[in-house]
């Protein structure tokens, strides 16, 4: 019998069995690889896995948050089976995949897959918390009513979520003029990245216009192309890393996180840095929400140790 090697669990951070179990983690990762409606740059199902892959290289200790995110438990689902008779029964499929860990209070993070995904995970969380709101980083307004012959492309997220509970978007540079007659109606808050660029507090208006308790929606193309490239629809422009991660620190403080989503990252081969990125912005957005229930790290103890 061969000697038993060491491996690689391939999960959220790599983690070993014992901080991997559903029992004990709080926090649970669903990874839905679908892209079914992708208009432009296909291949943000490949995205998923992608990210998994990149974590298990991760440092687990946040070296900003000096702690141990991982610590709390992860536990990673499967990949969902995408179905091809369309997005609606995608989302409903989603619904049923999402339904046992909300039910049972753990923490779901959603990794998509193009953005009509978030709406199966934004419906269960919905029945659970009444009052919850949407906040939505995205490149895009996604607020047609329809497009491409169907209610649920990714191109309608946005209008679907504000049907569910109220709308806030951060970082839109590109929509129809439909979508903007929409929200001069006052339908959603829509927090435009051209003006973000000249208010100082932007992240403070953003806390004021939602809810208590928030769902996070995070489409990568949120991001300047030249920090996030593999996205299926890129446009010029568009928020940093540390202006993303400082609005979700100020939501982690303010809110109510109840889950969120990292979606519609298009990997590209031989360009692992996207990939990470994503991965790395999961785990700090979790350090944000769960860092206040975790001992920081004592460096001086430790310096009195050696």
């Amino acid at each position: 019998m061969p000697d038993k090697v060491q491996t690689i669990p391939f999960n959220f951070g790599g983690l070993p069995p014992d901080q991997s179990l559903w029992e004990t983690a709080r926090v649970v990762f669903l990874p839905i690889p679908y892209d079914l409606t992708s208009t432009y740059t296909a291949g943000s199902r490949r995205g998923p896995l992608a990210v998994i892959e990149a974590s298990t290289h991760m440092e687990l200790f946040d070296e900003e948050l000096e702690l141990e995110t991982s610590r709390i438990g992860f536990h990673t689902l499967a990949p969902l089976e995408a179905v091809a008779s369309g997005p609606l029964d995608m989302i409903r499929r989603i619904e049923t995949y999402a339904e046992q860990a909300v039910r049972e209070d753990k923490f779901p993070v959603l990794i998509g897959g193009e953005h009509t995904v978030t709406l199966g995970l934004a419906r269960v969380l919905k029945r659970k918390y009444p009052r919850l709101s949407f906040l939505q980083f995205d490149a895009h307004a996604d607020l047609r009513d329809s497009y491409e012959g169907t209610p649920f492309s990714h191109a309608c997220v946005g209008r679907r979520l504000a049907e569910i509970g109220p709308l806030v978007q951060v970082g839109v540079r590109s929509l129809t003029e439909e979508e903007s007659v929409f929200i001069k109606k006052g339908e959603v808050r829509t927090f435009f990245w051209h003006h973000l660029i000249h208010q100082p507090d932007w992240q403070e208006n953003v806390c004021q216009a939602l809810t208590d308790e928030v769902y996070v929606s995070i489409d990568l193309d949120v991001l300047d192309p030249a920090v996030m490239p593999a996205v299926g629809t890129p446009e010029p422009g568009g928020l940093s890393w540390p202006a993303l991660t400082a609005c979700l620190r100020r939501i982690a403080q303010r809110k109510k996180v109840v889950g969120f989503d990292v979606v519609e990252l298009a990997p590209i081969p031989g360009l692992a840095a996207p990939d990470f990125l994503a991965a790395k912005l999961i785990y700090r957005f979790l350090g944000e929400i769960f860092g206040p229930s975790l001992p920081r790290f004592d460096h001086s103890r430790a310096l009195k140790e050696e």
